[in-house]
């Protein structure tokens, strides 16, 4: 099994022309973003992931609504990325406050469009969203075994203000539908460290590093050839900043390259592959 890394352009204020090349020499293989409005601006995009030879993960967030509206959105988005042929599609999918039978019934819609696509999509367990939290995100998938997760814990965390290790049966149960991980590092109050380098949040970059490895066990048990991961740590207001001057209490570039690089030399020691 290989890991394919792939770094996020939230937060990125520069143009991609001068960019694209710094994330493919921090050992990136890939973009993963939402499409912009702009056909113009899709055209770049699009001769600027082939010129880097970069793979692409699709971003896409539901909205409207009702159910129906939000499924609509759904795929229309996904026939707007297919063009730039994605290698997965993630989605933040539906309202944190629907019940479980309106949760059931985006998820049949859902899932249907995606066999008619013939595209792979990963729910991510998001705040705000259907899989908000572990419970509910449980009982779904205990419904829907087609169902295919982004697992990013920052979220559960931050949703359930502890370490989520009193859940562990449920990250494995996450874990074996997982096709995507984003490597954020969430704690207690907030779905973002200020800074994972620094000692006072170690055990909470544990504790992700030993869910992601339940996830990495379980696609090789599946036999999964490939996987990815994207370092998706965000900029201010989700990176602290100091008080009346607004400045980043760390570097977010920095963070993410350091991030990635940490993983896939985690990644490397356990499955024996080199990644960066």
């Amino acid at each position: 099994m290989r890991l394919m890394l792939y770094r996020h352009l939230w937060g990125v204020d520069e143009p991609w022309e001068t960019v694209f090349p710094k994330i493919k020499e921090n050992g990136y293989h890939g973009i993963e973003t939402h499409l912009l409005p702009s056909e113009d601006e899709r055209r770049r995009f699009g001769e600027l992931l082939r010129l880097s030879d970069f793979r692409f993960i699709a971003m896409i967030f539901t909205a409207g609504k009702t159910v129906d509206e939000h499924l609509s959105s759904f795929e229309k988005q996904i026939a707007e990325t297919l063009p730039f042929e994605p290698t997965l599609i993630n989605c933040h999918s539906g309202v944190d406050a629907w019940s479980e039978e309106q949760s059931s019934r985006f998820f049949e819609g859902a899932l249907e469009v995606e066999s008619k696509h013939g595209v792979s999509i990963a729910h991510e367990t998001h705040r705000g969203r259907i899989l908000f939290n572990p419970w509910i995100t449980a009982s779904l998938l205990d419904r829907f075994d087609e169902l295919k997760l982004c697992c990013d814990f920052s979220h559960w965390v931050c949703v359930c203000e502890r370490l989520i290790d009193d859940q562990t049966e449920i990250i494995k149960q996450c874990a074996d539908r997982a096709i995507h991980l984003h490597a954020r590092v969430g704690y207690d109050e907030g779905p973002q460290v200020p800074d994972p380098r620094a000692p006072e949040y170690k055990k909470h970059l544990e504790a992700h590093e030993q869910w992601g490895n339940m996830i990495w066990a379980a696609q090789k048990r599946r036999g999964l050839a490939v996987t990815s991961l994207t370092p998706e740590f965000g900029p201010p207001p989700y990176l602290q900043t100091l008080t009346y001057t607004n400045m980043p209490v760390a570097n977010l570039w920095d963070i993410c390259n350091w991030q990635a690089k940490r993983q896939s030399e985690r990644f490397a020691a356990k499955f024996g592959v080199e990644n960066m």
